[in-house]
């Protein structure tokens, strides 16, 4: 059961301010003029999560030569991420979106399956988000293993 995206390439991304890890605060705004790898996650400290934020950790030199901002994004509290930052040495920063603002407004938030078993989650997602505002590319099937890469080489 995947979800359908409203969101498409070429839309103006939505624009948010959240806390992030480590107690700071951010707003899309701030990144006007680079590319913004924005990559949603349903969980932090799980067997996927943990390797697609490894995949994006062991590219950041080559992300950062690029000039882009990876700014990953879950449902889970200040405190997980601080955890989940601190355990895999994250050097990129996580936004709590603990009211789900962010993840309405990009349509990741929906019905899921896990085994058989329905819920409501965050779906694996990433949004490449240009120096214009409008979103570049859109990932809608993550494959965790490889995403980081696949990233790098669009921007």
């Amino acid at each position: 059961m995947s979800i359908e995206l409203k969101l498409k390439e070429g839309d103006k991304a939505p624009e948010f301010t959240a806390a992030t890890n480590g107690g700071g605060k951010v707003s899309l705004s701030d990144f006007k003029g680079k590319n913004v790898v924005l990559y949603f996650y349903p969980k932090d400290n799980t067997p996927g999560c943990n390797k697609e934020a490894c995949g994006f950790r062991d590219n950041w030199d080559a992300i950062k030569k690029k000039g882009a901002v990876v700014l990953g994004v879950s449902t889970d509290s200040m405190k997980s991420h601080d955890k989940f930052v601190e355990k895999f040495k994250l050097p990129f920063t996580l936004l709590v979106d603990d009211e789900k603002k962010i993840v309405n407004a990009y349509g990741v938030y929906g019905p899921k399956t896990f085994m058989g078993v329905k819920y409501t989650g965050t779906s694996r997602v990433t949004f490449l988000i240009g120096p214009d505002g409008k979103i570049k590319k859109i990932w809608p099937k993550v494959k965790v293993g490889e995403h980081a890469e696949e990233v790098l080489k669009e921007l």
